[in-house]
């Protein structure tokens, strides 16, 4: 694995100020250190971000953290402590964006909404991430990632038919979402800033960003038409797209898109050209709707053959498939492997692999620096704030940081 340094990045000189927690607006924050951005993370004293202690998965570190807070400065500071008011103002006034996803009001009442800051520090982006957005009879309402998939419809399209076989995403698609919007609004802001020399407010819901990730399947169900029913891990409209079982108990995943792909898949996959005209399966919406009957055609093919035979086949027709990986199967894929995409970072458990953010660019290379102990810079930060060392002692004595 390698260790990447450049000697300019686009963030290079841009300081983020973040009071975060659990995935959306860690993410986000990553995401812009991984552009250079300096991330001062500030994180409540002896406990910090509860995402440190979600698990103990990775050497003792927890998972979700080690993914979303390398390359940042972890500042302890309990900000309702009389001090912290001063403190946060002094790092604002070097701040060029504050993020921030805590529960709903949190920020307005310790003075740092907008509102508050703008007229004292005009070029400041200020990100609000939260569950239901600033406003609305939901705006005060608890959201975690599996009640945004509830409310934004994905678990009516997930999992297996009837409500008893909903599933919700593998991963916190709904935190991730939020994270994603709330990184590419604030680069937007940052380019608007250039061109006006002033900060502006982002407002950032995980709901809407969910919806917005939902809106295939909202069109297909448009003015009240059926929606589209669970299909597990098959297309609901599309077929055949999905597993299927191969002779050997593995499985093979593939997907067809075009009357095209259909000829090749029933010549070379099947051996079978003349199903191809055959009157059930002329067309992707007849396929849908007599998937069962062409399910068990599928299947009596396939169960001669092994999923590597299988995929050959798939391969020779120029149709789409993948393996079924695990986890393990992911870690050692061979095309990341191929394009070097694992490097290494610190922590204070010593190097752990970390993956290249997507977008490799041939102008710099990513961020990859240490994921932070828990105040490990809070002794380094507060001094270029000014703070005497007696000060910092103080403070650290009374539980401030």
């Amino acid at each position: 694995m390698q260790h990447l340094s450049s000697p300019s990045r686009p963030l290079d000189g841009i300081t983020v100020v973040s009071l975060e927690h659990a995935i959306a607006a860690p993410f986000c924050t990553r995401q812009l250190a991984d552009l250079g951005a300096r991330v001062i993370k500030v994180e409540r004293p002896e406990v910090g971000d509860f995402a440190r202690g979600y698990d103990e998965r990775v050497n003792g570190l927890a998972s979700h953290f080690v993914w979303t807070n390398r390359s940042k400065e972890s500042l302890t500071l309990n900000v309702k402590a009389e001090e912290a008011d001063t403190i946060m103002q002094k790092l604002l006034v070097r701040a060029d964006v504050l993020v921030q996803n805590l529960a709903p009001g949190a920020a307005a009442r310790l003075g740092l909404s907008f509102e508050a800051l703008h007229e004292r520090f005009p070029q400041l982006i200020v990100c609000d991430i939260s569950g239901y957005g600033g406003d609305g009879p939901y705006r005060d309402k608890k959201a975690y990632d599996l009640m945004i998939q509830s409310e934004a419809g994905f678990l009516s399209t997930t999992g297996l038919p009837g409500e008893e076989g909903m599933a919700k995403a593998g991963c916190s698609i709904a935190d991730i979402s939020a994270g994603m919007y709330a990184y590419s609004s604030v680069l937007s802001a940052l380019l608007l800033r250039e061109r006006t020399g002033t900060g502006s407010h982002i407002d950032i819901s995980m709901l809407e960003s969910l919806v917005e990730w939902m809106s295939y399947p909202m069109y297909y169900a448009y003015n009240n038409a059926e929606p589209p029913a669970r299909a597990g891990a098959s297309h609901a409209t599309i077929y055949p797209y999905g597993p299927f079982p191969a002779g050997d108990g593995h499985f093979v995943m593939l997907g067809l898109q075009n009357e095209r792909e259909w000829q090749a898949f029933c010549e070379i996959v099947l051996e079978d050209a003349a199903l191809a005209n055959d009157a059930r399966f002329t067309s992707n919406s007849k396929r849908s709707t007599n998937r069962d009957e062409l399910r068990a055609l599928i299947c009596t093919t396939f169960a001669a053959l092994s999923a590597e035979q299988v995929i050959a086949r798939l391969e020779q027709a120029n149709i789409a498939n993948a393996h079924i990986n695990n986890m393990q199967g992911v870690w050692k894929h061979p095309q990341l492997k191929a394009r070097q995409r694992w490097v290494e970072v610190a922590t204070s458990v010593g190097r752990l692999p970390a993956l290249l953010p997507p977008g490799r660019s041939n102008a710099f290379t990513p961020q990859m620096a240490a994921v932070p102990a828990l105040g490990e810079h809070s002794v380094q930060l507060l001094g270029e704030l000014g703070f005497s060392d007696e000060a910092i002692t103080d403070l650290k004595t009374r539980g401030v940081i």
